[in-house]
């Protein structure tokens, strides 16, 4: 990642699927005086995400592509990135598969985070599987995103202890809330 010279920040963008929690807590985070990053977009994969509320209510730009609709959802996203000045792209629970191209266009520029200590449990059910397979730790990695899923080069991990009252739905809950303490301080570091 290119540093970053006096107070610049970086123009980053911010894709979902759901709630946003991680969008949330880089929006708060970017807010900070310290900060090496701001939030120019927010791409949504869903219409009703509620992530969204967090871009509408901060005045963020923001972009919903219908993957299901749109042949070549990527094109109105790579116009927009460019438009924005994009430099740093980040995936926060965006349940879609960017294409190689796309990757391509952004490599070694965007980060993911995924809810599992990577190489484990890639993809879907992280938590569902950690918890069948009676693992006793799970946590979450922040990788850089190639064209494998989830195999990127991992830049950041977090342990996080499973305990035998733990159910998929706490586990998750646990995971989140330190996803949402991390995702801004790492990208910040490596943006540094």
């Amino acid at each position: 990642m290119k540093q970053l010279t006096g107070k610049t920040k970086n123009n980053i963008a911010v894709f979902i699927s759901g709630r946003g929690s991680n969008l949330k807590s880089l929006i708060k985070y970017s807010k900070l005086k310290k900060s090496k990053f701001r939030i120019k977009l927010v791409v949504s994969s869903k219409k009703g995400a509620n992530g969204l509320l967090h871009a509408k209510k901060n005045k963020i730009n923001y972009f919903v592509s219908n993957y299901k609709i749109k042949k070549n959802p990527e094109k109105k996203i790579l116009l927009l990135l460019k438009k924005e000045k994009v430099k740093i792209i980040c995936l926060a629970g965006f349940m879609k598969i960017l294409s190689p191209n796309f990757i391509n266009r952004f490599k070694g520029k965007i980060l993911n985070i995924h809810p599992s200590l990577l190489p484990k449990y890639k993809g879907l059910n992280t938590h569902e599987k950690a918890i069948n397979n009676r693992d006793k730790y799970s946590g979450f990695t922040i990788h850089i995103v190639n064209k494998k899923l989830d195999s990127g080069k991992i830049v950041f991990q977090k342990k996080i202890k499973i305990f035998n009252s733990d159910n998929a739905k706490l586990l998750e809950n646990k995971i989140r809330k330190q996803e949402n303490k991390y995702y801004p301080v790492v990208l910040d570091k490596l943006l540094n």
